[in-house]
């Protein structure tokens, strides 16, 4: 069984006056894959930089490995960090940039020599040694920047939005890449992203944040299929949130039809949020559906349709592998495990989340 690692206690953080991290407490896993996911302000890069010790916490301890490093500097950590920026040295070849942190720590030539063959192979980029960095892709230099970080055996490696200056196809590989990465070296990487697709393609836990808060947490799957709240269903993936009624345990009606479903513990006759995937919709005959639409909108995304279909006032958005021209009378089914139900939203916040959806 996996030990915590790292332990966020209590941690807050101000930057002039406006609060960026609200008595936020994680723990982290050895040789995990941890993202922390959200929009831009939402603390997740503030929090990437006090577990770094680039950032000092005004409230709170960063625990590590069992020991209090809150105040300890950045050097003196048992971890590397890979910026967006890579921060190369274009002045020094990919070995110097390699070997840059090791002659620091005085590690003797011949050290130096099998840790910088050693990296290069593991980023599969044997023979660039002599290369300068400026004539290197996005993407070898991005490699070059990890390996510059793992020669130096860190236990942690803290990845800050690294793939973001990379083409779509270059930032699709290098996912693989460093999950790959991740498994071979056998460490924890603690990776931040606003990319829900990176998140969900890379990691083995999934930290949702906004505003200060962590959200939900969670493996990508649970995440996915059973958010939360309604702003974690928004932001991961594309949802239909929809304002329903919990008859019983096991029944809820939407959009005046009553659905089976799994939840249970709601009440009865309460009122509730239901979160459907798009793909989740199943478009049938008129006839045959539990609601009755029409499709009013028809966009073609390569591996499915993307419709939508009005249904009682309401637009559903419906991803399907089968075509449904705008016009067509279709009916609306869905089965029990895909309907997730949250309760009503009870801040102010959530509700203006939940009304714009």
């Amino acid at each position: 069984m996996s030990k915590d690692l790292i332990t966020l206690d209590h941690i807050s953080k101000s930057f002039d006056g406006q609060l960026i991290l609200d008595d936020l407490s994680l723990s982290i896993y050895e040789n995990s894959f941890v993202t922390l996911l959200g929009p831009s302000g939402c603390g997740k890069t503030t929090t990437l930089r006090i577990i770094g010790g680039f950032e000092t916490p005004d409230k709170g301890h960063v625990i590590f490995d069992g020991k209090d490093i809150t105040s300890l500097s950045p050097n003196k950590r048992q971890l590397n960090t890979v910026f967006q920026k890579y921060a190369l040295f274009t002045h020094m070849t990919v070995a110097e940039n390699i070997a840059f942190g090791l002659k620091i720590k005085n590690k003797s030539d011949s050290y130096i020599k099998d840790k910088i063959k050693y990296a290069l192979k593991l980023v599969n980029l044997e023979g660039y040694e002599n290369r300068s960095p400026e004539s290197l892709s996005g993407g070898q230099q991005q490699r070059i920047a990890i390996a510059r970080a793992i020669v130096n055996e860190p236990k942690v490696l803290l990845l800050d939005e690294p793939l973001g200056a990379l083409d779509l196809k270059m930032r699709q590989d290098m996912q693989y890449e460093l999950k790959r990465l991740k498994e071979e070296l056998g460490i924890t990487f603690i990776y931040v992203t606003h990319d829900q697709e990176e998140a969900l393609t890379m990691s083995d836990h999934i930290v949702v944040m906004n505003q200060g808060y962590i959200q939900q947490e969670g493996s990508p799957e649970k995440i996915y299929n059973e958010p939360e709240n309604a702003f974690v269903a928004d932001f991961i993936g594309d949802s239909n949130i929809i304002r329903a009624t919990m008859i019983r345990d096991e029944l809820v009606e939407i959009l005046g039809s009553k659905f089976a479903c799994v939840d249970k513990g709601f009440g009865e006759n309460k009122p509730v949020d239901v979160v459907i995937r798009p793909e989740d919709v199943e478009l049938v005959s008129p006839e045959n559906g539990t609601l009755k639409g029409v499709v009013t909108g028809l966009t073609f995304k390569g591996v499915h349709y993307e419709m939508d279909v009005e249904v009682n006032g309401r637009e559903l958005l419906v991803h399907s592998t089968r075509l449904s021209p705008v016009g067509t009378n279709v009916g609306i089914n869905v089965d029990p495990y895909n309907i997730q139900i949250m309760n009503v939203p009870e801040s102010e916040d959530e509700e203006a989340i939940s009304e714009t959806i």
